[in-house]
Order: structure tokens, then C-alpha cells, then sequence
């Protein structure tokens, strides 16, 4: 197959591709209010008195309220008496409530105002002056800086111990989220390579993309675009100038999308045109040790079994060893969910068993410096039963999507 030869135009794809979002809805206040109750109960256990939650993922994971961090402190304590309070500017007031998914005391704090102090007095109030209390590890050190401050007797503990416990397990509603996110970005991926054409820049791909991403029921588009052609795949995240597509060329695009908050991230790497025989060698390499990888994720494994059962099969065609090229030099896969790359990750060292409800990327990536890479990346879940894929993964080389495949059922 000739990926690109004989497609389509983008307006042709755009007008193909329909809203595929509303087959999932969004998080109801009921989950979560059952997570706050979950790290309760881990705060409980482990001796901590409370867990600051800064304004981005973990303070809507928790509460449900979405707001971007800035310079300013913007977030919630949450106690381990349940107690749930908001601290804001005073002057966002209005606007905090409004975007309130769980209804809770907001205390404001005026811009001559030191905030850290308010959460100093609100803990006070409580009869918390000494003892632990979780900081949320994504916030800004000037935040932990001020809170240590105002607070000198309190212990802070980093708290991943509370976010990364409950987030790392993903309930059905998320899963759900995620395999309409990762399916709509899949349709994204099939249009791309139909509109592919001598002469067209990465650029024009990329806006393509993002208008693709709007027109399967993404509202901002992708949430990141990777296009590259020819040499530049070797390079896996990219170089500072566009590519102009020719003859032959080897094509390696990564996008994704949110939806509710929630990331795809999917790769597909193909020959625009005929590939050679050292390309279609690698890929399939590829292709194994990705399947090596998804075998491996086995429930109650360690984490890392995935990443060594893809480094096997690259060692056995004289590829790495470790991090080496021509190889693989970054971790297997990541873990994904509110962000694109959360716990655990499928990389030597993570030994965190795999449970149900897991999810990671499957990404490990050929890079042969001077020739080309060869990343294929599709995401799975980990159920009851063992590892479940989203998206189906690539068909091979010349046949990438599975056309031929499906032609023949």
C-alpha cells in the first residue's frame, strides 16, 4: 500500500470525519465525592491531617473543579475529616463558584495578602498546628515555600502518596472517557495519512490535525501535534524547522486530544511511498517489541517486566542494550489519564504491581540516528483478565490501519 498516493484533500477528510465525543459523558459529582472519600481514608491511615490540592489536575481529579495554576495560590484543602475548603483571591470569588462542581466554603484572600497565612489561620481554626499534611507534588515550590513558612510546625510530605494512589487506578467512567478520546484520535490518525502528498509540509499536516481533532468532537483541537518526515523521525520529539514531504519519505506523526480533561496519545509511523528493506525491517522489529511489552503487563507483575520484555527483543536483533542507539532510549510507556504522562510507568525500576484499571502507553521507540525511527504507540488498560488495548495496533508496514485487513472480512 501507498500511504497518501491517490487521497483525499483535507476538506474532503474534515467533511468526513463526524463528533464521535458524546459517546462518553463526563465525570458526575458522585465520583467525585468518592474520591475525596478514598484519599480520606489513605490520609487516615497514613497519619496525615490534610492535603493541599493546587489549581490543575489534581484539584479537578478531587474536587471537580477546573482552573489553571498561575502565579497566584488557587486551590483547596481537603482534611482528614472530609472537611473541603477553597482558597482563592478574594476578587475570583464569583467566578471560582461558578465553575464549582462540589459545593464548599470558599475563603478568599486580598492581593496585599499573604495566602499562605489564610491557609495557616484556616488550619489553625481546626486545631491543626503541628503534625503532616500532603503538598500536592505538581504545585510550585514558591506555594511549598510559603506554606512551610507560614506554617513552621506542620510536617509537609509530598503528596503523591494521596494523588498518585487514587489516580493511578481508573474507574469506568475514565476508561470510558479514554477510549472515546483515544478513538476519535485514531479516526485523526487515518485522515492524516489520506491527505498526505508530495510537497506537503509538516506544518500544513499539523493543521490539519487540529481542525481534524475539532471535527471528531475535540473542542480545543489536538492537545499536542509530533509530525515528521524522512531524517527527523530518528529525532523523538521532533526538530525546529518544518519538513517538505517527498517521494519515499518514512512519516512519523504522535497527536492526541483531551476530552473532559482526559489525553489520548496515539503514533503511527509508515513509508510515504515504498519502503526499503532495512525500514521494513526495524518496523516490524518494532511492531514485536511493542507486542513483547503487552504480553509481559501481566496482573501483579512489576511495572518494569514490560519495559525489559521489549528491550529483549531489540537486544536479539543487535539493537541498545539499555538505553543505547540505535535502540530504544527512553522508557516503554508511560502512565496517562487527566495527564498525558502519570503513574506508573513501564520503565526499569518501577516495580508497582499491575492492578486493574491501569492504563499506559506502549511506545518503545527505535531511534537509529542518522537513518530514521520507528515509534508505534497505542495505549492499554489493565483489567481483571490482563492487559486490554484502546486502539487496535498498527496492521504493518504497508498496510498500517488495517485496510487490507478489514477488506478481507
Amino acid at each position: 500500500m501507498t500511504v497518501g498516493v491517490g487521497g483525499s484533500t483535507a476538506e474532503q477528510e474534515w467533511a468526513r470525519l463526524s463528533n464521535l465525543s458524546d459517546k462518553a459523558p463526563s465525570i458526575s459529582n458522585g465520583e467525585f465525592k468518592f474520591r475525596m472519600q478514598r484519599a480520606v481514608t489513605l490520609m487516615q491511615r497514613q497519619g496525615l491531617r490534610g492535603i493541599y490540592l493546587n489549581a490543575g489536575t489534581n484539584l479537578y481529579y478531587f474536587t471537580g473543579l477546573k482552573w489553571s495554576a498561575s502565579e497566584r495560590m488557587v486551590g483547596a484543602l481537603l482534611l482528614d475529616s472530609g472537611e473541603l475548603l477553597y482558597i482563592a483571591p478574594q476578587f475570583e470569588r464569583d467566578s471560582l463558584r461558578d465553575f464549582m462542581q462540589i459545593e464548599a466554603p470558599f475563603h478568599g484572600w486580598h492581593e496585599h495578602e499573604n495566602p499562605a497565612e489564610r491557609v495557616a489561620a484556616l488550619l489553625a481554626e481546626r486545631g491543626i498546628e503541628t503534625g503532616k499534611l500532603a503538598m500536592d507534588e505538581s504545585a510550585a515550590f514558591f506555594l511549598f515555600d510559603g506554606l512551610r513558612r507560614a506554617c513552621p510546625q506542620i510536617e509537609w510530605v509530598n503528596g503523591s502518596c494521596i494523588s498518585a494512589r487514587c489516580r493511578m487506578i481508573k474507574s469506568e467512567a475514565e476508561l470510558a472517557l479514554m477510549q472515546t478520546a483515544k478513538t476519535m484520535t485514531l479516526e485523526v490518525q487515518k485522515s492524516a495519512a489520506r491527505i498526505l502528498r508530495e510537497g506537503i509540509t509538516t506544518t500544513e499536516v499539523t493543521t490539519f490535525i487540529h481542525e481534524a481533532h475539532k471535527r471528531v468532537g475535540a473542542p480545543g483541537g489536538s492537545s499536542f501535534c509530533i509530525v515528521l518526515f524522512g531524517l527527523a523521525t530518528s529525532f523523538p520529539h521532533g526538530v525546529k524547522e518544518p519538513q517538505r514531504l517527498k517521494r519515499n519519505d518514512w512519516v512519523l506523526i504522535d497527536t492526541g486530544c483531551l476530552l473532559h480533561g482526559y489525553n489520548s496519545d496515539i503514533t503511527r509511523t509508515y513509508c510515504f511511498g515504498e519502503p526499503s528493506e532495512r525500514q521494513r525491517q526495524m518496523w516490524q522489529v518494532e511492531k514485536d517489541a511493542q507486542a513483547a511489552a503487552f504480553a509481559a503487563a501481566q496482573l501483579g507483575q512489576p511495572c518494569e517486566a514490560a519495559d525489559a520484555a521489549a528491550r529483549e527483543v531489540l537486544q536479539a536483533h543487535g539493537l541498545g542494550p539499555d538505553y543505547q542507539v540505535p535502540g530504544l532510549p527512553h522508557r516503554t510507556g508511560h502512565g496517562c489519564g487527566l495527564d498525558i504522562h502519570e503513574w506508573p510507568y513501564l520503565v526499569k525500576g518501577d516495580r508497582t504491581p499491575l492492578a486493574p484499571g491501569m492504563v499506559f502507553s506502549n511506545e518503545p521507540m527505535l531511534v537509529l540516528p542518522g537513518e530514521f525511527g520507528v515509534r508505534l504507540e497505542d495505549h492499554f488498560y489493565m483489567t481483571a483478565s490482563g492487559p486490554r488495548w484502546f486502539t487496535t495496533p498498527s496492521h504493518s508496514v504497508d498496510d498500517p490501519f488495517g485496510y487490507q485487513l478489514d477488506a478481507t472480512h
